[in-house]
This record gives structure tokens, sequence and C-alpha cells, in this order.
């Protein structure tokens, strides 16, 4: 059997945005599969993050972006969004509930050729987004409340996971399953071991002296 492949995605939340050139220089340098940006609006969840002079300013990078939306309505900005070549959009389920509107925004990110993921916080259960799962590209297990770094990993993610990871292989959906939300070289084998493919890290990676040998740490 080919060995799983893991992907980290340092969350650029965490970085030192005085130096926002040499922080992105520094996430490639590392190899990192992804950069992990948040998109917060100060409603959705209670913090600000990036507006769209970031997404811009960055767009340009040669690495994956992977832009995760916290905002109340995704609808009202995706066009500008999708303008700053994201090659991954992911919105949260609760930001949008009407099951008819959830659709309509997959599909207008995938008609505009960007893959789509729904993230769920902590308290919302799978099954939610089981009904667009054989539609989406990624599920974003929140192991943490959105809207601020640094926080502690949530076990209840762990089940999440595990359960994601059966429905998915049994179905041969081809759905990732990324988990965003203190993860360290200790909760990021907890999770790889229940099924995860896509580690996003803020904290641990930014703050460690060498960030490749941190990544490779987390993949273990």
């Amino acid at each position: 059997m080919a060995k799983k492949i893991i992907r980290v995605a340092p969350s650029l939340l965490a970085a030192d945005f005085r130096f926002l050139d040499k922080e992105m220089k520094r996430v490639i340098k590392s190899r990192a599969d992804w950069i992990h940006i948040d998109v917060m609006d100060g409603h959705f969840v209670p913090n600000i993050s990036f507006a769209f002079p970031i997404l811009e300013a960055i767009k340009d990078y040669m690495i994956f972006k992977d832009v995760h939306l916290m905002i109340d309505d995704p609808f009202k900005y995706i066009e500008k969004v999708i303008e700053n070549n994201p090659d991954l959009i992911t919105f949260h389920y609760e930001a949008v509930k009407s099951k008819s509107k959830i659709k309509k925004l997959i599909n207008l990110i995938h008609d505009n050729g960007i893959p789509c993921g729904i993230s769920i916080k902590p308290e919302t259960s799978i099954d939610e987004v089981l009904p667009f799962i054989k539609d989406l590209d990624v599920v974003l297990v929140m192991s943490v409340n959105p809207g601020f770094g640094g926080q502690k990993f949530m076990d209840s993610a762990i089940n999440k996971i595990k359960e994601l990871r059966t429905i998915i292989d049994s179905n041969d959906y081809e759905c990732l399953i990324e988990v965003d939300g203190g993860i360290n070289k200790d909760t990021a084998k907890k999770v790889i071991d229940a099924g995860a493919d896509v580690l996003v890290a803020g904290s641990y990676l930014f703050k460690s002296e060498n960030m490749k040998e941190a990544i490779k740490e987390l993949k273990k």
C-alpha cells in the first residue's frame, strides 16, 4: 500500500505582517505544501484579518493558496476572492445554512475552475456536510473555535475525522480532510492516525527556528 500523502499548510495568521514578503519566502523555502489564509470579517468570528490587499499581495507567490473564508456572507465577496488566484476556497457551513445556497456556492466556485471546501465549527456535526461531500474537494474540521490563533486543540475533532475518513473511503469520494486549530507535533499524530490529509498549523510553525524541520516533524 502506498504511503499516505500528508500536506502541511502554515497559517499566515501567525506570521509577522511587518515582514510579509520575508515570511512568505520563509514558507516557500520550508517546502510547505500549502499556505493557509484566513479571511475574517469581525462578524462571523470576533476577529478581523486579511482583507483583499493581503490576498492581492500574495497572489503571485508560487505556492498552493488555501483561502478559508470566516465571513458572514460568502456570496458578497466571492468574486473578489476569485480575482486573487486562490487554489482552494473554503467557506463555513454555518455562514450559509440554506442547503440550496450552499450548493449554489459550491457550483459557483467550481465553475471558476477552483476547488471548493466546506468548514465546520467544533459544535457542528459532520452530518451537516454529508449531503454535499461528493461534490467537495475538502472538508475542513475546526479543532478550535474559529477566530484566534494559539488555542488548545479540542479532542472532539478526532471522532469527526474518523467518521469522515470512513465515509470518504467507503464511497471512493475524492475529498480531502483538513484540520485547523491547535496543531503541533503531538496533535498532528492524533489527527493523521484518525485519517486527516491536510494539517493547518500557525504558531507551531511560525515560532519555530527551522520551519522546514518543524513541517517534517508534523508529517511523522
